[in-house]
């Protein structure tokens, strides 16, 4: 008996040693055990996203890529920002003290009236004021020594032996923003080592700027040959930008560009002191990474501490930012959604944005549903688990989605993809009515509303012309249909029957697909970037759209360096291309059917080399006409035009989906600014509390196996103890 009471006794210490340990784990379980971030950010203020690729430049006069913009517009100021709230968009003072008003004169110097015909004008000058009191965030290029002069311009080879990051520097300064490093800035677009972008734009447009790049090619080739890495541009004059005081500069326009006004709100107009540029040119700081490509130099409301692109990048609040306010007014509605609830606090509401790299979709689907990612896309692999489409098209969340709070919200983008015709082509070029026929059979037969559906999980809306909403010129509703491929219909657009497009082929003399002349099959050539596996679907649905009209399609696909060479050669035929809005004007689309900006002969943006006298002719004068109903009249009267030569099939405007967790607040979808972060406010408590509730671990399974191992090992416990219990001379015995 007594030995059958130690054998339970023993039993039973294990399976309650057992049950100890899971309730230990259990009780540990207070934070998620897959949280990837630390446990004291737990409740921090900290934004969490993500990137999939590294940013090519962090230098405002080079970069002109939307992920690079995710980090450079919330660290440099340019003059001028858009409304977060307002709609339509509109232009407010960042670090300017108002927008400016261009002064127009004629070729005398003349003073002319502000509605002067464009034709009249010579020059517009813009005169912009910074508000005093604005300072740089902390860095080694302003650090001073006690006798006042930098301690980090002029560094040795030895002075960086210990340097591996900007981190490095033991010492930061800064100093008061000026109207002197807007006008460095300027100088620098015409810098050949900078390269930048818009430099061919606006050398035509800034006055001397043209010129300026000529002297500084020079200078600049000089100074290499001396071994030399700066070029000091305080040292160069540009006719066309004058300092006026400290916080007062000019920009001298030829002719009338109203559109101006808008570059004065992208990055390529944002301040750069002299300081930064000399910190990053001294020897041994490229081959460190310590560059302005890497680390951002601004005013703004963050500052970029953490650039490991292999990993995570960091934004941090700016000590030195200059203190703006949420805004005190928006757009019809904004108040019943919440969104004027901080309208006059500071800015910016978070202490951190931490950028994670994440290159596939899986991974970063799944830890925005676990609470780890604020805000997510939709993916095309997750679009059924996050999107229900009613039988009306009505677009909601899924259940289970709703159940923890998340939000959509949906944008239609102001941008364009379409299909492209080369209008230099013999074949599907021209301007005769063969040629016309021709495109417009087939913009007819290319069904853009099954693309949407298959290849966009429903994610756009048929383009009816170059125009897209949220632009000044686009028009909805029965009036804004394309009439050459369109009906209206029961209140809707309907795509003409194929019918008609068979039939306008056989008008432009290719019957059933075959060139009535020759007797031979029409074969057209549409080439592409790429053409792996990704893309055969996409593909072969092109080839079956040509096919309803008995059209062959030829696919030709290469590297996007060769595709970019036919197209500046115009060997390309067709081809797919797209635009996103600049700034919120229709010259910005509308300069892409413009005759003078083709790519062939004259290396601009019109790919299609488009070019109609009449079209020109009124974009020549809609581009400088205010917003207004003659302006509309222009825009109405060059629309139909582009439609009926029809040099594009006009493709989709496409929708952009956006989730959200319940801690995010401020949130509207702003499609012209970057520097939205500061505007966001984030329940840190509420997140971790729905952290807690969704990643709690499963324990029963690793209870169960420990109950089963212990229930294994007890009768060997058992054992054992029985053998200790027995006498000395038995267990010598046995």
């Amino acid at each position: 008996m007594e030995e059958a009471r130690g054998e339970r006794w023993g039993t039973g210490r294990v399976v309650a040693a057992t049950l100890a340990v899971a309730a230990m784990l259990a009780a540990g379980c207070a934070e998620p055990w897959n949280n990837p971030y630390p446990a004291s950010e737990a409740r921090a203020n900290v934004y969490y996203t993500d990137f999939s690729e590294r940013p090519k430049h962090l230098d405002p006069a080079r970069s002109y890529s939307s992920n690079e913009y995710a980090i450079i517009a919330n660290v440099y100021e340019p003059p001028l920002q858009y409304h977060y709230l307002k709609r339509p968009y509109t232009l407010v003072p960042l670090t300017a003290e108002a927008v400016p008003k261009p002064r127009l004169y004629d070729g005398r110097g003349r003073r002319l009236p502000d509605d002067a015909p464009p034709e009249r004008v010579a020059e517009s000058v813009y005169e912009i004021r910074i508000r005093p009191g604005i300072r740089y965030q902390p860095h080694p290029a302003f650090a001073r020594g006690p006798d006042g002069r930098h301690l980090y311009l002029d560094l040795s080879e030895a002075d960086l032996a210990r340097v591996r990051t900007l981190a490095d520097f033991p010492r930061r300064g800064t100093r008061e923003l000026t109207a002197a490093d807007y006008v460095y800035q300027i100088k620098r677009l015409a810098h050949p080592a900078v390269a930048s972008p818009i430099y061919g734009l606006m050398s035509g447009h800034i006055v001397g700027l043209r010129r300026l790049g000529r002297e500084l090619e020079r200078a600049w080739r000089a100074a290499r040959a001396r071994g030399e890495r700066w070029l000091d541009l305080r040292r160069f004059a540009l006719e066309g930008v004058e300092l006026v005081d400290r916080y007062t500069f000019r920009v001298h326009i030829r002719g009338h560009y109203p559109q101006f006004v808008y570059w004065l709100a992208m990055p390529f107009f944002a301040p750069m002191p002299w300081e930064a540029e000399r910190f990053y040119a001294q020897p041994g700081m490229a081959e460190r990474n310590i560059t302005l490509d890497w680390y951002p130099v601004g005013t703004g409301p963050y500052m970029l501490t953490v650039n490991n692109p292999n990993r995570r990048m960091v934004l941090e609040r700016n000590p030195n930012f200059h203190g703006e306010r949420y805004p005190a007014e928006g757009a019809p509605g904004d108040r019943a959604a919440g969104l004027l609830a901080d309208a006059g606090r500071p800015l910016p509401f978070i202490d951190r944005v931490v950028f994670s790299l994440e290159r596939e979709a899986i991974p970063r689907w799944n830890k925005f549903l676990q609470g780890y990612y604020d805000i997510s896309g939709i993916t095309e692999d997750a679009f059924d688990q996050a999107i229900r489409v009613g039988a009306g098209g009505e677009v909601t969340l899924t259940p289970t989605l709703r159940a923890k709070g998340i939000r959509l919200q949906t944008a239609v983008l102001t941008s364009v993809y379409y299909l492209g015709f080369n209008m230099l082509d013999p074949v599907v070029g021209g301007y005769t009515a063969r040629a016309r026929k021709l495109r417009r059979a087939i913009s007819i037969a290319l069904d853009y509303e099954e693309y949407i559906s298959i290849f966009m999980n429903g994610r756009g809306i048929p383009a009816q012309g170059p125009i897209p909403p949220g632009i000044f010129g686009h028009e909805a509703g029965e009036a804004g249909i394309n009439p050459y491929v369109y009906q209206w219909r029961d209140g809707r657009p309907r795509r003409r029957p194929l019918a008609e497009a068979r039939r306008l082929l056989a008008e432009a003399g290719y019957p059933g697909g075959v060139d009535a002349r020759t007797g031979k099959p029409l074969v057209l050539h549409f080439d592409v970037t790429g053409g792996g596996p990704d893309d055969k679907a996409r593909l072969d649905w092109f080839r079956k759209q040509f096919a309803k009209l008995g059209i062959q399609l030829v696919v030709r696909a290469t590297d996007y360096n060769r595709f970019q060479e036919k197209m500046r050669n115009g060997t390309a035929q067709i081809f797919t291309w797209g635009w996103n809005a600049d700034y919120p004007d229709p010259e910005n689309f509308l300069f892409l059917l413009y005759g003078p900006n083709g790519k062939v002969r004259h290396g601009g943006e019109n790919a299609a080399n488009y070019a109609n006298p009449e079209f020109d002719r009124l974009f020549e004068r809609m581009k400088a006409m205010p917003d207004g109903p003659e302006r509309l009249a222009l825009i109405r009267r060059m629309v139909d035009i582009a439609r009926r030569d029809a040099p594009w099939v006009w493709g989709v405007n496409p929708k952009a989906y956006r989730l959200l967790h319940a801690w995010v607040a401020n949130a509207k979808p702003n499609l012209m600014a970057n520097n939205t972060l500061k505007y966001l406010r984030l329940d840190p408590h509420l997140r971790a509390a729905r952290r807690a509730e969704w990643n709690r671990p499963v324990l029963w399974p690793l209870a169960l196996l420990a109950l089963a191992l212990a229930l294994a090992v007890a009768p060997a416990v058992a054992q054992w103890r029985r053998q200790e219990r027995r006498p000395p001379l038995e267990r010598a015995g046995a």
